[in-house]
């Protein structure tokens, strides 16, 4: 393990310090403060300067994100909102914009993308002949149980990593019973995350299950000239944002006063490894972020732009399903059916990168797989 400069084997880092708290480590806390107070969180902090905020109480999703004291996880202003505040029917289907905020928002598990009615014939309650669904659906306000907290060392080379796993259940009665087991790594000298997801259907009827990252990035990530890389083939869909302000997808502007949400779809080429790898670039190529995952789970992406003043992030957002959501997806049967004991499973690497060698090695490697349009 590199510490400090220093490369040391677990043993003797052992023999340096009596707590491995000194360098990196596991911290449980409860948020006491405004809309954020009784939220459970844990702390990750590790040698390499990673310090990352996983939100127990909402769905295991990742909150704060710094390196080094650098911010590069994205807040919005609405806090960690406990989730005994979400309103999941307010304001159109659209009051989960009022929990958006942090690293990642997941979204799922039975739907994602804009809100409608959808049969639900299927759940045999005859009082309940349809659901309605909000944006991104209903995970964000679901609290996680905690399954496992800790070090955990390879006995044959000696690294550690820092390992939490949890358990989130999203049920009704007369309707689905989906669990998402969330499982996080950080190498304990490391700069990267490891989200590991497995959605499992525990019902007994079939159960759509769509599932969506919101993995937010802000300033300083996110600046003037800071580059989207990525290997294109072609845009799917584009909001129409995009047309009417004219806004690159590619590099980024300042804050714009009043600037319009732009998202657009984008099919990407798979990497010779066999994921899709995309990457945030600032101009003077002091820091970026690269975010790759199995498009075998997650074979569509959207890149959102929400530049505006006060705002300022972007978002990459891999998804299993089209632009199209759930009412496309059923009518074009690319609606996952979970039957039950079924599962899908979903890994995701998320990396921050220090520096000209690493943020210009980002580029090279996205650039072996394919080239972007203008």
């Amino acid at each position: 393990m590199d510490v400090f400069g220093h490369d040391l084997t677990r043993r003797q880092l052992a023999e340096r310090t009596g707590d491995l708290s000194a360098v990196a480590g596991i911290r449980h806390v409860v948020l006491d403060d405004g809309v954020e107070r009784g939220v459970r969180a844990i702390d990750l902090r590790t040698s390499a300067g990673l310090e990352l905020e996983v939100l127990v109480d909402r769905a295991f999703d990742l909150g704060s994100a710094r390196i080094t004291g650098v911010p590069f996880g994205w807040r919005s202003g609405n806090g960690f909102r406990h989730p005994g505040l979400h309103e999941h029917t307010d304001e159109g289907g659209l009051s989960w914009l009022r929990a958006l905020d942090g690293l990642l928002v997941s979204g799922g598990l039975d739907h994602t993308l804009f809100g409608g009615e959808v049969d639900a014939t299927r759940y045999a309650y005859p009082p309940k002949q349809t659901v309605s669904h909000g944006l991104h659906g209903r995970l964000t306000a679901i609290p996680a149980r905690l399954l496992e907290a800790r070090e955990v060392v390879d006995p044959e080379n000696g690294s550690s990593v820092l390992r939490l796993v949890g358990e989130v259940i999203q049920a009704t009665s007369f309707g689905e019973h989906l669990r998402l087991t969330r499982t996080i790594e950080v190498d304990v000298d490391g700069r990267e995350i490891r989200l590991h997801d497995v959605v499992d259907n525990l019902g007994f009827e079939p159960t759509p299950h769509m599932f969506l990252y919101h993995i937010n990035f802000g300033w300083p990530i996110v600046d003037e000239g800071t580059e989207f890389v990525a290997a294109i083939s072609e845009h799917l869909w584009q909001s129409d944002s995009v047309a009417e302000q004219g806004i690159s997808y590619r590099t980024l502007p300042a804050p714009v006063l009043n600037m319009v949400e732009q998202v657009t779809e984008h099919e990407l080429v798979v990497g010779p490894d066999g994921l899709h790898r995309v990457a945030l670039l600032r101009a003077d190529g002091a820091l970026g972020v690269e975010v790759s995952w199995d498009p075998a789970g997650m074979p569509s992406f959207f890149e959102w732009q929400n530049l505006r003043s006060g705002q300022y992030a972007v978002g990459l957002e891999p998804s299993t399903h089209h632009v199209g959501g759930d009412g496309a997806a059923r009518e074009d049967g690319s609606m996952i059916w979970l039957e039950h004991g079924e599962s899908r499973e979903y890994r995701t690497a998320i990396r921050v990168l220090v520096g000209q060698d690493e943020t210009d090695g980002a580029r090279a490697r996205i650039r072996d797989i394919g080239g972007q349009p203008d």
